[in-house]
C-alpha cells in the first residue's frame, strides 16, 4: 500500500506572509491542527508547516502578541515530506525518525497534493488487520458448515 492510497486529499494551506491569527482561524474553520505553508496561491510548493502546537509553544507560552507575527515567523521551515508512491511502511519509518505525526504528500512537480497523518496510517493498517481477521472467521465458518 502506498501513501497516495491512504493520505488525506483536503489540504489546508496558508502563505508565509499570512497573519498568524488568520492562520489560527483557518485551523478552527477547517478543524485541523496542521497547515502546509506554500510559496504562493498558484504554486502549491511547500516552504514550511504550521501546527497548533507551534502557535501554543512559540506565541501563547511566550506571551507574544499574535497580531505582531506572520505565519513565516514561527512556521517550521524544514519540511519533511513524502511522495504518493512511497510505501506506507517507509513513510511511517520517516515519521518516526523525524518525530512528526503528519507528512505533506507531494506530486512529481513538487506541489502538495495531500497530507499523511498517523490517523490515516492507523485506519489503513486497521482495515488490513480487519481483512485478515475476517479471513480467519470465514475459515472457521466454512469448516463448521463442511463438518455439520
Amino acid at each position: 500500500m502506498n501513501v497516495g492510497q491512504v493520505c488525506g486529499r483536503q489540504v489546508a494551506t496558508v502563505l508565509p506572509d499570512s497573519d498568524l491569527s488568520a492562520a489560527a482561524q483557518l485551523m478552527r474553520e477547517k478543524h485541523v491542527g496542521y497547515l502546509v505553508v506554500v510559496e504562493s496561491d498558484n504554486m502549491r510548493k511547500p516552504v514550511g508547516v504550521l501546527t497548533d502546537r507551534d502557535i501554543v509553544v512559540s506565541v501563547v507560552a511566550m506571551k507574544t502578541d499574535p497580531a505582531s507575527l506572520t505565519v513565516g515567523d514561527i512556521m517550521t521551515s524544514c519540511v519533511i515530506w513524502t511522495d504518493e508512491q512511497t510505501t506506507l511502511d517507509a513513510a511511517l519509518v520517516q515519521m518516526h525518525r523525524n518525530g512528526v505525526r503528519r507528512l505533506p504528500v507531494l506530486a512529481p512537480n513538487g506541489e502538495v497534493v495531500g497530507v499523511l497523518s498517523i490517523d490515516d496510517a492507523l485506519q489503513a493498517i486497521m482495515a488490513e488487520l480487519d481483512h485478515a481477521a475476517g479471513s480467519i472467521r470465514m475459515e472457521r465458518e466454512a469448516e463448521r458448515a463442511a463438518r455439520t
